[in-house]
């Protein structure tokens, strides 16, 4: 899962074709049989919860996608996350003459 998951974050703003939107079928596919299959057999109830959000957010982009909408949404730990967060700059400054600790103001 944490491979398809990578794979997915890499092409999700890739612009869209047939052999992507084939591609992505596949990995639904696989989502929902072999991958589904193995975690009902070792019967983890967290990881089967895990892959139907996957999968759901996975089958989503393919609508948006088609509708010709950007898809503003990354997976993390399985669940889509917005990408568009507030973002902190933090700067390093020594403080205190020669010493070699650093200390952040913000």
């Amino acid at each position: 899962m944490e491979l398809i998951q990578k794979l997915f974050n890499s092409y999700r703003n890739a612009p869209l074709t047939s052999d992507l939107l084939s591609y992505h079928n596949n990995l639904v596919f696989r989502l929902g049989s072999d991958i589904h299959d193995a975690a009902k057999e070792e019967g983890n109830e967290a990881l089967l919860k895990d892959l139907s959000t996957m999968s759901d957010a996975m089958r989503r982009w393919t609508t948006i996608r088609l509708s010709g909408r950007p898809y503003n949404f990354k997976l993390r730990h399985f669940k889509p996350v917005t990408e568009n967060g507030t973002k902190f700059k933090r700067q390093v400054h020594k403080i205190g003459g020669n010493s070699n600790h650093r200390a952040s103001r913000h």
